[in-house]
């Protein structure tokens, strides 16, 4: 009997799941592993590290977008609610590429919000809700940032030899980056819906 429990013990045992384990760190945020991509080591580092300054404006970019979203108001609320929530998704999925680019070259991502208030360059916006026209130019200024980064870590990668960095970059953070811009700049025009003629009467 005693041993009949023994046994039923025992796989009780092993089917219970291990929680609360600690574990010493593998590997330091900011160091990179030897994988055999054919780039340097110089390489990766620099991409790495350039890599994760990036994602992390990135993510505060995709926050922002996502707090404006929900802080909208005003005549063009339903357009702007949807365009930013539309945009949010966009940068979201940038993070992931460029964090996935950063473990493919052998480093760590940055992915802790706490480390990502560390590491960002984007100033801190008030807590509130401001006009309209402070939330879109405060996207169009984080955009800005992170565009000239791209531009300069983009070129400084291809010379070298990271095609890869460089394509994610251009492909997709830039580009991305740029239409976005566009589309925020545009609803910062002051111009009326119809133009009406100076003397009043309807042009034929």
């Amino acid at each position: 009997m005693a041993a009949r429990r023994t046994s039923q013990e025992t796989v009780k045992t092993r089917s219970q799941p291990w929680v609360h384990v600690d574990g010493k760190q593998i590997q330091e945020f900011g160091t990179v592993r030897m994988f055999p991509l054919g780039l340097s080591f110089e390489s990766r580092m620099y991409s790495c590290q350039n890599l994760n300054q990036i994602l992390a404006d990135t993510q505060i970019l995709y926050s922002l977008y996502k707090k404006y979203h929900w802080l909208m108001r005003g005549p063009t609320f339903f357009q702007l609610h949807l365009l930013l929530d539309k945009h949010a998704d966009e940068q979201l999925k940038l993070v992931d590429l460029m964090a996935e680019r950063v473990q493919t070259l052998g480093g760590i991502a940055v992915g802790d919000p706490r480390h990502v208030a560390e590491i960002t360059v984007v100033p801190r916006p008030p807590d509130g809700a401001e006009e309209v026209p402070a939330m879109l130019s405060r996207l169009i200024q984080v955009h800005e940032t992170i565009l000239t980064t791209c531009h300069e870590v983009a070129a400084r990668a291809q010379e070298m030899g990271d095609d890869g960095t460089n394509d994610i970059l251009i492909s997709d953070v830039i580009r991305t980056g740029e239409l976005q811009t566009w589309f925020l700049i545009e609803h910062l025009v002051d111009t009326p819906l119809v133009e009406a003629p100076h003397d009043g009467r309807r042009k034929s």
